[in-house]
């Protein structure tokens, strides 16, 4: 990737070891931690008197389909900010993720060029993509040399190009709004671009991926609006999708499952203690796993600590890889501060002992069926 897409990309995600403050508002202590687990499974058991009974894989494999990860991001080549720290490693990623169980991915695309990135790369791979133009980029549409109109049909165009076939595009994203960093684009331009990839998703009958931060009433509002209120807009032929690296309130939790979309968890969704409570009243049937790599690790400073810390050692060894930093890189170890999609089994670890009554089997089973259900990976099943 040239560094004016290195520049781009920095538009969504902080650099690595940043605070990330307005998701990360304090670290708790293990005390805080421990009594608010108890809360949380009491204030589940009253919401959730039933639970779905998934059917088991007959050898209780435990596998996963990482829903979102930023592939086409320089630190899996080693660039960090335009400077070259280490070796290509992005095959040393890609077999950690196999060894921890990460049979598929989905490569997200931010912008119409990282989309036609995020596409070749799953061509290669035999993955899939997304296509679409992450709310923080919104002035690329207006930015384009022949006009919005001609950037909405060129991501158009891609999508009708790569709708079958090995590393296809599976949902028109990322897209939504942010108004945590309207310093990118404004309220009023990512509002507007985000009806026109929602009429992309309606004329594919593709899923959406969803990105949402502090904008929840106008999110809601717009994806209401455009038919997506209910069911995930079966109604009106839309085939749902998912509110993606899941970070706010249990009300925006239940108000996403009662629109008929999928919920996202990541290291982000599980920083703090009122995000494991929402997690903790997610239905099995709505859930998906991701990691969102490289970003949205879970640290120490975490409410996500608690439980990390029961982790049996056999899963730590491939879910959570030693790591060296990036200027002391060994070959054949992960990156310290750069996430990987091999961790998603620690983020389907923490979430499995949020939900009262479910097992890492079971929880990590549920998000794979919800996962080839939304996004048609049929193929995944055989």
């Amino acid at each position: 990737m040239n560094n004016s897409s290195s520049r781009v990309a920095s538009t969504r995600h902080e650099p690595v070891g940043s605070s990330h403050d307005y998701l990360c508002p304090k670290a708790y202590s293990p005390s805080d931690l421990r009594a608010y687990s108890s809360s949380i499974r009491y204030v589940f058991k009253l919401a959730h008197p039933a639970k779905l009974c998934y059917t088991m894989l007959p050898d209780n494999e435990v596998r996963f389909i990482d829903i979102g990860v930023n592939l086409t991001d320089p630190l899996f080549r080693g660039s960090y900010r335009g400077r070259q720290k280490h070796r290509d490693d992005l095959m040393d990623v890609l077999e950690r993720s196999r060894k921890a169980g990460v049979k598929s991915m989905i490569v997200t695309g931010g912008s119409l060029e990282e989309s036609k990135e995020a596409l070749a790369l799953a061509r290669e791979h035999n993955l899939y993509a997304t296509v679409g133009c992450h709310p923080t980029r919104s002035n690329e549409f207006d930015a384009y040399a022949d006009g919005p109109s001609a950037y909405l049909e060129a991501l158009d165009e891609l999508i009708r190009d790569n709708l079958t076939g090995p590393g296809r595009v599976v949902a028109v994203g990322e897209c939504g709004l942010d108004y945590d960093r309207l310093h990118f684009s404004s309220a009023d331009v990512q509002r507007k671009y985000f009806r026109c990839q929602l009429s992309l998703a309606k004329k594919h009958h593709l899923p959406l991926f969803l990105h949402s931060r502090s904008a929840h009433e106008d999110f809601i509002r717009i994806l209401g609006e455009e038919g997506f209120g209910s069911e995930g807009g079966a109604t009106i032929g839309a085939a749902g999708g998912v509110v993606h690296s899941f970070t706010g309130s249990t009300q925006e939790c239940i108000d996403y499952m009662n629109m008929g979309f999928c919920v996202g968890i990541n290291g982000c969704g599980l920083k703090t203690m009122e995000n494991l409570e929402a997690v903790s009243r997610l239905q099995l049937e709505k859930l998906m796993l991701e990691t969102d790599a490289p970003w949205c690790s879970m640290t120490s400073t975490h409410a996500s600590k608690l439980y990390l810390s029961n982790l049996p050692s056999n899963l730590k060894a491939d879910y959570l890889p030693e790591s060296k930093p990036p200027e002391k890189f060994v070959d054949g170890l992960a990156v310290k501060g750069r996430n990987e999609p091999c961790t998603i089994g620690s983020v389907a670890w923490v979430v499995s002992q949020v939900i009262p009554h479910v097992s890492l089997e079971q929880l990590s089973h549920a998000a794979w069926e919800n996962t080839v259900r939304v996004f048609g990976l049929r193929e995944l099943m055989a």
